[in-house]
């Protein structure tokens, strides 16, 4: 890690600035597997806190796997509070596990690009998503989630860099470690506002 902020440091100062001010950032883990896919079906554009939540209340209820969530009836979702839209999201996923489209177990021995053109093909997976699963479950080093709000609004804010060519520009000189440029990022953002959350 220390090689990577020497690195972001010598690249752009506000990572120094970051540091100065609010120390290092948390390097974010997660378990691979279904759990954290569907976990991340749950946190698209709404808040970490609140898909927990949702998440918690369906591993209280249930099993938390492709089995037992391909045949849970949509009504039970919603009861959990998983939209109607998540559910769909949710069962795809468990029926491409169940009749192996996908192999979650073997991303691992893959590169990030043939993550990505993989899980692409599923609906309800996009590249945010995908940019998470990589970061936090195969610690990819180099990736930087520009479709993520507190991201982009940051840039926006060290930077006064608005437009999204620009940002892409920018970011790529930040290249190899562009997923800690972006856990530095997340830190600053939360830190901030006064926001503590647990990855």
């Amino acid at each position: 890690m220390q090689e990577a902020i020497d690195y972001l440091s010598d690249k752009s100062p506000i990572f120094q600035a970051i540091i100065q001010e609010y120390g290092l950032p948390p390097i974010p883990k997660r378990p691979q597997g279904f759990e954290t896919l569907v976990l991340l079906i749950l946190e698209q554009q709404v808040s970490i806190d609140s898909a927990k939540a949702t998440f918690l209340k369906i591993k209280a209820y249930t099993t938390c796997s492709p089995e037992t969530l391909a045949i849970l009836p949509d009504e039970e979702f919603r009861t959990l509070g998983v939209s109607r839209q998540k559910t769909a999201y949710i069962k795809i996923l468990a029926l491409a596990i169940l009749s192996n489209k996908i192999n979650i177990e073997s991303l691992a021995t893959k590169s990030a690009k043939e993550v990505r053109e993989e899980l692409i093909k599923l609906k309800g997976i996009g590249n945010w998503t995908i940019d998470i699963y990589l970061m936090f479950c195969l610690q990819e080093p180099d990736l930087i989630p520009l479709g993520d709000i507190a991201v982009v609004n940051t840039i926006k804010e060290l930077l006064d860099i608005h437009d999204k060519v620009e940002m892409e520009n920018l970011t790529s000189q930040w290249s190899p470690y562009r997923s800690y440029a972006t856990y530095l990022l997340w830190h600053y953002y939360l830190k901030k506002r006064k926001r503590t959350i647990t990855y």
